[in-house]
């Protein structure tokens, strides 16, 4: 796969983890515990896989700046700061969540998962957004 799939790639699973989080939403309000199961591992899964591919990619690509000026890019560095701080902070709040899951800790993982959900949810759509302004929008040759 060449380096320039990669973006693209990277979007597509953000986009997966987000729509498996939403699904995995859907399932615990509906009591579905073992579908709920399913699809938050599924999302564990996909994103540890954008975390790999997006790392392989920036090593062979270095960073990629942003072409946008004025409002555009003032937008785009909003969304890329507040996606970067949540990214890093959203790691160890999935793995407790995930932690007292398997302890079953089960009303301790929903407090917190009540915050992990949401914020996880945010990183995944910012990601897209983030593609999608450095890679697809008419600021970029």
């Amino acid at each position: 796969m060449t380096h320039t799939v990669w973006p693209a790639v990277n979007a597509a699973l953000n986009a997966t983890s987000a729509s498996l989080l939403l699904a995995g939403l859907a399932c615990i309000r509906a009591k579905r515990i073992t579908a709920h199961l399913i699809c938050m591992t599924g999302a564990c899964l996909v994103t540890t896989a954008f975390f790999v591919s997006y790392l392989a990619y920036h090593v062979q690509v270095g960073s990629v700046k942003f072409l946008g000026t004025g409002w555009s890019r003032r937008v785009y560095a909003t969304i890329l700061i507040s996606h970067t701080v949540l990214a890093v902070v959203i790691v160890p709040l999935v793995a407790r969540t995930v932690w007292l899951a398997l302890r079953q800790q089960l009303e301790r993982h929903k407090r917190l998962a009540r915050w992990t959900a949401p914020l996880w949810l945010y990183v995944s759509v910012t990601g897209i957004v983030v593609y999608w302004m450095l890679y697809r929008s008419s600021w970029t040759p």
